[in-house]
């Protein structure tokens, strides 16, 4: 009966008028009306006689920011998880994340203390403690937020990125205290000494590469700790895990690299001379690698980086065109002023040509169209097959001991292969991969770079499956010495001695005022190379970077 009842209340009609196919809902406290259509026909299709909801957009006003970050960090802070998530964009993945917090990652007592907004972006720090069963660690950083509106009803909510609960979490990372599943290692150099990220500032990614791959199998014994644990697309981009709170050491095991302490302070210390710098070096009869350093330390850009390589690749492309016979070094070959290909028009640097000259000289001078202009004479798969048959790149095979990109020259048609003749197009490439291209042209062969002897995990390194002839290689050090002596890569190897040559580029970037600066280069048993981003010409850039370390050699 009773339940009848209410039923029977349910469907009885003392709400809102029905007008014209209009519910007309009057909230007296908030002063404003809500309209919702129902059925169709004319009053339906009549905007005259359809009012609709207003949604709110244009810029956030501070009193918006204040509101929305207050709601969700209080709510945070007050263990509301719900409410927390609600107060973003993505509800689903902060009520996971912010669980996690607790349950996972193990911090209680959270304290957030919001600074001062900077337009739609609100700073805040964190307090906490980390406790797992009678351990426990004060834990305390700095994160930030920032509120956007939502476009479906103007609502101003928090921006949600897993960085919003650590600076350190990308999206799909997540915080876990335990037993870590990896012993720390005790990384040494070629000597002997320890390699520490307080000491050599580069090194943080290289050491968490580092215990990511030998730490279940140098002899540790894992401790307690707070970690980042990388998700599916943070592993994809090569991040390791990464320690913040240590409850309890574990016993590190040992793991010899093949840096060498000399070269490693000296390449920090150039690199800490410009902004966004990178530089490796490696020895080209063996493919060890003695230093690498960037000078922004968040990411490895040396052996992780994939930029366009600029006029570097030129060195690859002359090997093709030397190995097909269809050039070479002093054979007369004018660079044009601008080359038509696949209805795109190609500039040299500066709008520059050279008229009467020599393949050397186009070389030395970097010319772009010398190169560009034998686009017709080749197959669209014939730099892919020399930059992997000669050279060992772009096969997704280089093990050096801890996560590195292997280059990547895709196989293009048209402009675009045109324009991967001279290091642009698809064409991707880092410090690391350059440093081996020019070690190769010393050595006459490929060998894999690497970090860890393959002795001590008896892995495989990649191997080339040819190496250029004596006439090739002959022909590249004649190019690349010229371009040392005499061409844009001579002030920079000024006063160099010995058995060396170089060569210099210069990556345009999209939305980019200055290109990225290349230079690579060797003497001797010495191979490097470096790049400076949104630095300018590589021959100004890079190039003193790179030539100070060969010299030391």
């Amino acid at each position: 009966m009773g339940k009848r009842r209410r039923v029977a209340e349910r469907r009885k009609t003392t709400g809102p008028a029905l007008v014209g196919g209009v519910i007309a809902l009057v909230v007296g406290g908030a002063g404003f009306a809500v309209y919702a259509l129902t059925g169709g026909g004319a009053a339906a299709d009549d905007s005259a006689s359809a009012p609709h909801k207003t949604v709110k957009t244009g810029p956030l006003s501070a009193s918006e920011v204040r509101t929305a970050s207050t709601r969700f960090l209080t709510a945070w802070r007050q263990g509301r998880i719900g409410e927390a998530a609600a107060a973003t964009d993505d509800a689903s993945a902060a009520t996971e994340l912010l669980t996690g917090y607790t349950k996972d990652a193990h911090l209680k007592d959270v304290t957030l203390t919001a600074g001062t907004p900077t337009g739609a972006k609100v700073p805040f720090s964190v307090k906490a403690t980390v406790s797992y069963q009678n351990l426990s660690k004060p834990l305390a950083y700095g994160s930030s937020l920032t509120v956007v509106r939502r476009a479906s009803d103007g609502r101003p909510l928090v921006d949600w990125h897993s960085s919003v609960v650590h600076p350190d979490l990308k999206d799909g990372d997540t915080l876990v205290t335990g037993e870590s599943g990896t012993p720390p290692v005790k990384a040494l150099d070629r000597d002997g000494g320890e390699l520490t990220a307080a000491k050599y500032a580069s090194l943080g990614p290289v050491l968490d590469g580092l215990r990511e791959k030998y730490g279940k199998t140098a002899g540790g014994k894992a401790g307690v700790e707070l970690r980042v644990v990388r998700g599916k697309a943070s592993q994809k981009a090569g991040l390791s895990d990464k320690t913040l709170v240590e409850l309890s050491k574990g016993t590190p095991g040992t793991v010899r690299t093949t840096l060498s302490p000399t070269f490693q302070a000296a390449a920090e210390q150039q690199v800490g001379k410009r902004s966004r710098a990178s530089v490796v070096v490696v020895r080209p009869s063996t493919g060890e690698i003695l230093a690498v350093a960037n000078s922004e330390h968040g990411f490895n850009v040396g052996f992780q980086g994939s930029l366009a390589p600029g006029s570097t690749m030129k060195i690859v492309t002359s090997t093709m065109l030397f190995e097909k016979n269809l050039i070479t070094p002093d054979a007369s070959h004018p660079c044009p002023k601008t080359y038509k290909l696949a209805g795109w028009t190609f500039h040299n640097d500066g709008d520059s040509e050279i008229k009467k000259g020599t393949f050397k000289q186009s070389f030395g001078a970097s010319c772009n169209n010398a190169f560009i202009d034998f686009a017709p004479k080749l197959s669209n798969s014939d730099l892919t097959k020399e930059a992997q048959e000669v050279y060992g790149l772009s096969m997704n095979n280089w093990a050096i001991g801890v996560p590195s990109f292997d280059g990547s020259v895709p196989v293009q048609s048209g402009a675009q292969m045109g324009a991967s003749l001279i290091g642009q197009g698809g064409v991707r490439m880092n410090p690391l991969n350059m440093a081996s291209v020019a070690a190769t042209v010393e050595s006459g062969a490929f060998h894999q770079p690497y970090l860890v002897s393959p002795d001590v995990d008896r892995r495989t390194l990649a191997k080339a499956s040819r190496t250029m002839s004596a006439k090739t290689q002959s022909e590249l050090k004649d190019v690349m010495r010229f371009t040392a002596d005499y061409g844009t890569a001579a002030k920079a190897m000024a006063g160099m001695s010995g058995d060396y040559g170089a060569k210099t580029g210069s990556a345009e970037v999209d939305g980019q005022k200055k290109p990225n600066g290349w230079f690579t280069a060797f003497k001797g048993d010495l191979a490097a190379a470096g790049v400076v981003q949104a630095g300018g010409h590589g021959g100004d850039t890079a190039g003193p970077i790179v030539a100070s370390l060969l010299k030391m050699g």
